[in-house]
């Protein structure tokens, strides 16, 4: 294999804004002549980046399918490039957009008429972590011991992505964006449900119909950025803070510098909020972050990308290149949205037979409705070296358990990081030429992840993306 070129698309539908990004990536076998191959992404190039445009909606509470699908072929067109062409990439519904009436369906929608894409995702933590990426936070971590905190607010979110050798040690997600408060003719045209709840203990809460120079606006605005400052100092302990979307922060160690992306980054860094042509609080909120002292005490680093950094990320970032030592029935790919459940191996008598029958009891408890089995994936960690005979035993363990529930529809899936896929995937097919396998390697997983598995590619591996599934509310 010399190389192998697919191509990949972002889009990012978030409270604000909608863009799209169509990227390359050249896959290469990057192992020696001798040794098992490994086919790796050498090279992403963004192919098209398409202008940022306002969200369409059809009320407060309805997204503009339609709308955002013609803008999507648009850019399709533009790029030269076929909705059949796509091979991976990501459909991010970020913000105050994840809390509308339909936008399950619209990520589903699109994903499916759109291109072949493997992620559709509404998850705030997936959300702070693409960002992270596109801006290049990762990057930057991965050559510091500092603990560096990415910090994306765009329209009607700040998520937080927290990193250290470039690894996500830990993410947050705060109602604090520049659209929670949008203004009309020098009057306050609208407050997002957060907001108002923050205002509740007021004793005169700011009301829409008053003049966007009330000083009440300024006081919502330092509630939010003194929240951001509290929780990047680890002093956030309340669950039912009114700017907190989900769990408390998740880190563990002290934060040493901290990045800005998304619309309201670009007035931060670049003085410019050109591209942020909205009557809201976003540009006053960008001033009294770079004001304020506390903020001020971190290290401050400058991101590659600031409004582009989620579609950036989803484009580029989002997928990995299975091993190619994999065995898989092709016809029945591509997969979306598998659960993971780990099965842990390091039991010293080697006793398969019941590590694999609680894992599977345990995905049964998590992932089945009723009498329904569902279809789930068993990632197998910590794996010994296996004899010949240890890959035997294994497999039979697996085909107790699964061999007779399985089906076109709910095939056994078995991922681990080692590079056993193959022997592991031809064992079973020895042993029960029937039964359908998907079985990757060279990626790493946990109980919680959900994958994505894309069509076999000409060099034999497999694109997956490794997701956090989760539409929220208001």
């Amino acid at each position: 294999m010399k190389t192998e070129k697919i191509y990949s698309a972002g889009i990012d539908i978030g409270t604000s804004t909608t863009k799209m990004v169509v990227s390359s990536f050249l896959l290469k076998n990057v192992a020696g002549l001798t040794q098992v191959p490994r086919i790796e992404i050498i090279e992403k190039t963004i192919l098209h980046q398409s202008p940022i445009i306002k969200t369409p909606f059809i009320n407060k509470e309805v997204i503009d399918m339609a709308k955002i699908e013609q803008f999507i072929f648009q850019q399709y067109k533009q790029a030269n490039i076929a909705p059949a062409d796509i091979a991976t990439g990501a459909i991010i519904i970020t913000g105050e957009s994840a809390t509308k009436q339909n936008a399950s369906e619209v990520v589903h929608a699109i994903a499916d008429t759109a291109g072949n894409f493997l992620v559709a995702t509404a998850g705030p933590d997936l959300e702070g972590i693409i960002a992270a990426k596109g801006a290049g936070t990762v990057q930057q971590s991965k050559n510091s011991a500092k603990v560096i905190a990415n910090i994306d607010i765009g329209g009607g979110t700040a998520n937080i992505a927290v990193m250290q050798f470039g690894e996500v040690i830990g993410t947050c997600t705060l109602h604090i964006g520049g659209r929670l408060i949008e203004f009309h003719h020098g009057v306050v045209q609208s407050i997002s449900s957060p907001i108002n709840r923050l205002m509740e203990k007021w004793a005169n809460p700011l009301s829409v119909g008053d003049v966007a120079g009330d000083v009440r606006v300024t006081q919502c605005i330092e509630e939010m950025v003194e929240t951001l400052a509290m929780t990047l100092r680890g002093q956030l302990q309340d669950e039912r803070h009114p700017l907190l979307l989900g769990h408390l922060p998740s880190w563990d160690k002290p934060i040493d510098a901290i990045m800005f992306s998304g619309g309201v980054a670009a007035c931060i860094y670049e003085n410019d909020c050109s591209e942020r042509q909205y009557d809201d609080i976003g540009e006053k909120l960008a001033k009294m972050l770079l004001q304020h002292e506390q903020l001020q005490s971190f290290l401050w680093l400058k991101p590659e990308e600031t409004s582009r950094a989620t579609v950036t990320g989803a484009g580029t970032q989002t997928t990995e290149i299975s091993g190619a030592t994999i065995q898989v029935n092709a016809d029945i790919l591509p997969l979306k949205n598998v659960p993971v459940i780990t099965c842990h191996m390091d039991t010293p008598l080697k006793k398969f037979d019941q590590v694999v029958e609680a894992a599977v009891a345990r995905a049964d408890t998590l992932f089945s409705i009723q009498e329904n089995r569902a279809l789930f994936a068993l990632y197998f960690s910590q794996l010994p070296y296996l004899s010949f005979q240890d890959v035997h035993q294994l497999c039979e363990a697996i085909l107790q358990q699964l061999a007779t529930r399985s089906s076109k529809e709910i095939p056994i899936i078995i991922v681990m990081q080692s590079d056993y896929a193959k022997v592991i995937g031809q064992t079973i097919q020895a042993l029960h030429r029937t039964v359908p396998i998907i079985c990757i390697d060279q990626i790493k997983v946990e109980t919680g992840d959900y994958i994505d598995i894309g069509e076999v590619l000409p060099s034999g591996v497999v694109p997956v993306v490794v997701k956090t599934l989760a539409f929220h509310s208001k």
